[in-house]
């Protein structure tokens, strides 16, 4: 489903062009690949070895992002890699080493930092227009109906790595560190409520983060019938609410105005993607996600979601679980 995504958001851009879909079921791959009209590969290793490709794009399941992404550095090709990086810090590690080495770049895919939204609340906390910032907190109350996990990696230990955090919450998770900074501490509970799976479909966790604020995290794929995700973040001079990708709540004391042009023009509810249908999302965050990679290449730039950074969240995610698990609060070094 995700290579789809891909694949149109590659074939969407001017200075881009899809050569090869792999896949280790031939028929699907080609199937995609006659979509697209490039080639079909059964094999990632003789994929990375044709010199016409640049970059290669991971959309395979999360516990099988490693061997592809450190193969494709062997053959000196740049990788950006969807979400999450990989389910372990170890293995995320050995995937950042191989590119370190081989001098090419390694990028993740977090396309909800794409959204025209989400640049515009960014700039406004850069600019200190919320004072000192006292809460940040993320909102996934979605839902996942059964037949998602059955004969799937979904829901798998091995594969997935976990359930509604590390799949569904993780791109609210990233934006929230993101915005945020680092997180100091975490303590969470997850539970298996609702879906027959190996991990957690509820999952909740109390944060505070280096600048001193608080924070929630919170995420499901057991809430019928599925609600869109929210991000709140206030201090003492400022308040944002946002559904989805539009802001429900904009107000700052020192109010200017530009912030009745940001109200009026994200003000009605636009996106609802991944709620309980995960095929319901945009590909254009993601074409502007690869643009934006491609960009860095070609300027010799530093990306923005660089293997380090992609890397965060997973790490408060992993620490959720510990926490949960220990029944005590983590402290990140």
């Amino acid at each position: 489903m995700i290579a789809d995504f891909h694949a149109k958001a590659i074939q969407s851009l001017e200075n881009a062009r899809l050569t090869g879909i792999c896949g280790r079921n031939i028929d699907k791959a080609k199937k995609l690949a006659d979509k697209y009209h490039c080639e079909a590969y059964d094999d990632y290793k003789k994929m990375v070895s044709n010199p016409d490709i640049d970059i290669v794009t991971i959309a395979t399941p999360s516990g099988l992002h490693m061997e592809p992404t450190i193969e494709a550095a062997r053959y000196g090709k740049h990788v950006i890699c969807e979400k999450p990086l990989d389910i372990s810090l170890k293995r995320i590690d050995k995937m950042i080493l191989a590119h370190e080495k081989a001098g090419t770049c390694l990028g993740g895919i977090f396309n909800f930092r794409y959204y025209d939204s989400n640049r515009v609340l960014k700039d406004a906390i850069d600019k200190g227009r919320f004072g000192k910032i006292t809460y940040a907190a993320v909102y996934v109350p979605w839902w996942r109906k059964e037949s998602y996990f059955q004969n799937s990696w979904h829901g798998t230990i091995d594969m997935d790595g976990g359930g509604a955090l590390m799949n569904q919450s993780i791109h609210m998770i990233d934006l929230l560190q993101y915005l945020m900074g680092p997180v100091k501490s975490i303590q969470g509970y997850t539970s298996t409520l609702v879906h027959d799976i190996e991990v957690e479909d509820t999952a909740a966790a109390v944060l505070k983060f280096r600048n001193d604020a608080l924070g929630v995290i919170y995420g499901t794929t057991a809430s019928w019938p599925g609600q869109f995700r929210r991000l709140e973040i206030t201090g003492s001079k400022g308040t944002v609410f946002q559904v989805e990708n539009s802001f429900k709540v904009w107000q700052f004391a020192d109010e200017t105005e530009e912030d009745k042009e940001i109200r009026q023009k994200y003000g009605e509810i636009e996106g609802g993607g991944g709620v309980s249908d995960p095929a319901a999302i945009q590909f254009e965050p993601h074409a502007r996600n690869f643009a934006d990679f491609i960009d860095a290449i070609e300027n010799n730039r530093p990306f923005g979601i660089d293997g380090a950074e992609a890397r965060k969240s997973v790490e408060i995610v992993l620490a959720i679980y510990e926490a949960a698990k220990k029944h005590k609060i983590y402290r990140f070094e």
